[in-house]
């Protein structure tokens, strides 16, 4: 269900949502394998795609459809979130086809996101009697803005690549996603760990001058220091 391997040219790490029959539909031991070949990487870039003519439907509906403890459920996708989102490696979400309700919540968990012309992004849930609850409606409209969220969300409207990236939800519409994440592993790894480290912690307003001052001398020591 979960395919990982390095890049041909060695720079980063490809991990693909390998269930092509299904859209690409995560269940608990997909999530399971997807935390781990990310967390795992040893690469400081890991490319994040889905195999076939979609990136990710979200949750396995069968399995949605059976299931004991709903709120289990709810944080076992919140932990591989927020495990993607707080990884030492820098994840690029190469989003080709369509992304649906979880598939649109791990994307966000993401610290880039690229949409090939293709691509088409929808938070569905509503239409089930459900929402996203992977962490959807807090990621949601810290991107793109308590209004778009809500029209998205409330809507289960389908966004195409342009209006994502309009909207924040992407930042580029490329034809190759790889070459975005292969443009990103040329840099220094030690700099894209601090970056993204820092980045996210002023988004939860945890970040401080004081910590930039230090990973900057850090860094600094590192490669220019005797």
């Amino acid at each position: 269900m979960i395919r990982s391997e390095r890049a041909a040219d060695g720079a980063y790490r490809i991990v693909t949502l390998d269930r092509p029959e299904a859209r690409n539909a995560l269940t608990l031991d997909g999530l399971d394998a997807l935390e781990a070949a990310v967390v795992d990487a040893d690469e400081p870039v890991v490319l994040l795609r889905g195999a076939g003519s979609a990136f990710c439907a979200g949750a396995d509906l069968d399995v949605v459809e059976s299931l004991d403890d709903p709120a289990a459920f709810a944080g076992h996708g919140q932990r591989v979130a927020e495990a993607i989102e707080t990884a030492e490696t820098v994840v690029v979400a190469g989003v080709d086809g369509a992304a649906r309700g979880g598939g649109v919540e791990l994307a966000l968990a993401c610290d880039i996101r690229v949409a090939t012309p293709d691509a088409t992004f929808a938070e569905s849930g509503a239409a089930f009697g459900l929402f996203g609850a992977w962490g959807g409606t807090a990621r949601l409209p810290r991107i793109v803005g308590e209004g778009a969220a809500l029209d998205i969300a409330l809507s289960a409207r389908v966004v195409d690549s342009e209006e994502a990236r309009e909207l924040g939800l992407v930042s580029r519409v490329v034809d190759d996603p790889s070459a975005v994440a292969r443009a990103v592993a040329e840099n220094d790894p030690d700099a894209l760990a601090a970056v993204k480290r820092l980045v996210r912690a002023g988004a939860r307003g945890a970040e401080t001058e004081a910590d930039e001052r230090e990973a900057f001398a850090r860094l600094h020591g590192i490669h220019f220091g005797e």
